[in-house]
C-alpha cells in the first residue's frame, strides 16, 4: 500500500499542474495557434509526462518513499523529474551528457544529491546509448529503483493524450495542421491519437532534427538537446504521422530568434525547430502553399531560459555555425508582413 504522506504530496503536486494557454499569433497567411507548454511549472511539455508517469507509478505501488528514480535525460525531462521528486520527497539520479545546457546542469546539481554525467560517445556519435548503459548499471547497483523509461513507457503517451491533447481539443473547434517535435515519441503519439479522434482529416506533422535516426536517417552529432534521438523510440510506433520535416540546427536557432522578434515568445530549441518547420512546410516543400488561411497549431514545448548561453548567445552561435551568421534572417513565406 502506498504511504498516505506520499499520496498527499502527490495530490498537492496534481493541484499545481495548470491548463496551459493557447495563444493566437497574428499572421498574414495562417491561422496560427501556439500551445504554450512552457507555462508548465518547470517550463516545458515534459512536466506532463513526468507528472503522469510518477502519478501512475505511485498509485500502482511501484514508487514508495524509499524509491530512487533513475533516468537518462540531458534536458527538460530531467528538470521535471528533479523538481517533482523533490516535492514528493523521493530520490532522483539523472544521467546526463556534455550536451546539457549549463543552467540545466546547475539546476540538477542543486536539486539532486547525485548526478551522473557520461562523457563517452556511442557508436552513433551521440551519448544516448552510453546514458542508457549507465542507467542499467545504476538499476543493478541501487536497492530500490524506478526507471521511468521515457522512450517506452505508455504512461508518457497517456500524459499527452489525457492532459495536453484534451486541453487542445477543448479549446479549439478545428485544426487543419498540427506540428509536434519528436524525441522520445510520447508527445507526438499521445497528441496525434487524440487529435485524429477529434478531427479525422487533420494532418499531423512530425518535426525532427537533422542528425536524428527516428525516421530512418543516419545518426549524427547534434549540439542542441531536445529534439531527435540516435534510436527509434518504441513509442513512435504508435504515432499517427502524415508528414515529417527535418530541421537543421541553424534553422532551429533562427526559428527561436524569429519567435522572439515577431511575437515576444522566449522559446527553447525544440520550439524554434517546430516554428522553422512550419515555414519550410508551407514554403512549397513538403506541404501545400496555404491559400485558405488554414488553422495551424504547434507546441511551444520549452522555455528559452536554458538556452541563454547557446541559442541566444552570439558567441556560441558564431563558434558553432561560423562568423557572421545572420540571425535576423526571416522566412518571408511564413512570417507576418
Amino acid at each position: 500500500m502506498t504511504p498516505r504522506p506520499l499520496l498527499q504530496r502527490l495530490a498537492g503536486l496534481r493541484s499545481a499542474m495548470p491548463r496551459t494557454p493557447i495563444s493566437h499569433l497574428p499572421h498574414g497567411r495562417l491561422d496560427l495557434r501556439a500551445k504554450l507548454e512552457y507555462c508548465n511549472p518547470n517550463g516545458s511539455a515534459k512536466d506532463r509526462s513526468a507528472f503522469w508517469i510518477l502519478k501512475n507509478a505511485i498509485e500502482r505501488g511501484e514508487i514508495t518513499e524509499a524509491t530512487t528514480v533513475v533516468e537518462s535525460s540531458s534536458g527538460n525531462f530531467a528538470l521535471s523529474l528533479a523538481s517533482f521528486c523533490r516535492v514528493l520527497g523521493i530520490g532522483f539520479v539523472p544521467v546526463i551528457d556534455p550536451n546539457v545546457n549549463a543552467s540545466t546542469e546547475s539546476f540538477l546539481r542543486m536539486l539532486c544529491d547525485r548526478v551522473e554525467k557520461v562523457t563517452e560517445r556511442d557508436d552513433s556519435g551521440g551519448f544516448l546509448s552510453t546514458r542508457l548503459t549507465r542507467v542499467a548499471q545504476l538499476r543493478s547497483e541501487l536497492a530500490e529503483v524506478y526507471w521511468p523509461n521515457q522512450y517506452g513507457n505508455p504512461d508518457a503517451l497517456s500524459a499527452h493524450y489525457r492532459l495536453t491533447g484534451e486541453e487542445i481539443c477543448d479549446e479549439l473547434s478545428h485544426i487543419d495542421y498540427l506540428f509536434v517535435g519528436t524525441s522520445t515519441g510520447g508527445t507526438i503519439s499521445g497528441l496525434s491519437i487524440r487529435a485524429k479522434e477529434r478531427w479525422p482529416d487533420i494532418r499531423v506533422i512530425a518535426v525532427d532534427a537533422e542528425g536524428s535516426a527516428i525516421f530512418g536517417g543516419e545518426p549524427g552529432v547534434r549540439r542542441l538537446p531536445g529534439l531527435g534521438s540516435s534510436i527509434r523510440p518504441p513509442l513512435c510506433e504508435r504515432a499517427l504521422i502524415d508528414d515529417v520535416v527535418l530541421v537543421p540546427e541553424l534553422a532551429a536557432v533562427r526559428g527561436c530568434h524569429a519567435l522572439l522578434r515577431e511575437y515576444g515568445l522566449y522559446a527553447g530549441g525544440s520550439t524554434g525547430s517546430v516554428y522553422a518547420a512550419i515555414s519550410r512546410y508551407f514554403a512549397g516543400g513538403v506541404g501545400n502553399r496555404p491559400d485558405d488561411h488554414p488553422v495551424v497549431a504547434f507546441l511551444c514545448a520549452d522555455r528559452g531560459n536554458a538556452y541563454a548561453d547557446t541559442v541566444y548567445d552570439s558567441s556560441w552561435v558564431s563558434a558553432n555555425f561560423g562568423e557572421g551568421v545572420d540571425l535576423s534572417a526571416q522566412y518571408p513565406q511564413i512570417l507576418p508582413a
